[in-house]
């Protein structure tokens, strides 16, 4: 096996898939009792080795079960990659007293991976997010005879069978049957397609200048209130609320109570005082306008 094992240190999927499916398949299965031996060395005394072997071993299982998944349309060496993860993960908890193969272990380690991968890369938006849409994504295509949308009662038939809601099954084969679309869309489109993308009909509220003018309005406005009644306080009132509202480096109490030889409590009350005249004060010029 060593030999084969050379050849395939030196390959990735994604450098030469064929080379590296080739390379896989020349190595051995491991006989139940091979399996059990590296097994034991690598729960019992942590042997690298015997990790690597295993992991080496069971490559041709992970190809097997990424090629399943082709009619995602994602590439193939990135789910074999994705699949030998899982492969290497189920290696790492593998005990051999379970009393079975290590292959029927890993089968969901493998599987679980590629679906992650699947969903984080179908789409650009992700199209299950809850367990129920996850379970409904893997199992939806094969649960459909054709094309055509799911009849009402073939609906509750693929709910009650995944043991979900109908309306999430409804939910999810629209997912499917959607399609990414660019925002601004492409830009060699002619006249008569340029319009359907989203940048042509989404309005964006923040750009309207009579919106915009309203804003910038009522915030002079609003200072101009605010200036007008902090003006009205005492001195030492508008020192306290510049220092802790107004300004970049906000003062503590504390270092106000030092500063006018009064308690923290003290400053405290001050501008708990002020706050109240300062309100009190704008709405009497609110009503007045």
């Amino acid at each position: 096996m060593s030999t084969n094992l050379q050849v395939l240190d030196r390959l990735v999927p994604g450098a030469n898939l064929e080379s590296y499916i080739q390379a896989a398949a020349r190595i051995p299965v491991l006989s139940v009792e091979e399996e059990r031996k590296l097994s034991e060395r690598l729960h019992y005394e942590g042997d690298v080795d015997a990790a690597r072997e295993l992991v080496l071993s069971h490559l041709r299982f992970v190809i097997h079960i990424a090629r399943s998944y082709a009619g995602y349309g994602l590439n193939q060496a990135d789910l074999i990659q994705e699949g030998n993860v899982g492969l290497m993960k189920a290696v790492k908890r593998f005990n051999p007293e379970y009393g079975v193969r290590l292959v029927s272990f890993a089968v969901h380690w493998i599987k679980a991976e590629i679906h992650e991968f699947i969903l984080r890369n179908w789409r650009i938006v992700k199209v299950a997010t809850t367990k129920a849409q996850r379970k409904l994504f893997f199992n939806l295509r094969s649960q459909k005879k054709r094309l055509a949308w799911l009849s009402h009662d073939e609906v509750n038939a693929v709910a009650a069978d995944l043991g979900v809601e109908p309306k999430v099954v409804r939910e999810m084969e629209g997912r499917l049957s959607s399609h990414d679309t660019a925002f601004d869309g492409p830009q060699d489109d002619d006249d008569d397609n340029a319009y359907q993308a989203p940048a042509y009909f989404l309005e964006d509220h923040r750009s309207n200048p009579a919106t915009q003018l309203e804003q910038a309005d009522w915030t002079d406005d609003s200072n101009g209130r605010l200036m007008e009644a902090l003006g009205q306080l005492d001195e030492r009132s508008q020192d306290i609320l510049r220092e802790r509202w107004l300004s970049d480096g906000k003062s503590t109490l504390h270092e106000l109570a030092d500063r006018y030889g009064v308690s923290a409590e003290r400053i405290r009350q001050l501008e708990k005082n002020a706050m109240k005249k300062i309100r009190t004060a704008m709405m009497a010029e609110t009503e007045a306008a």
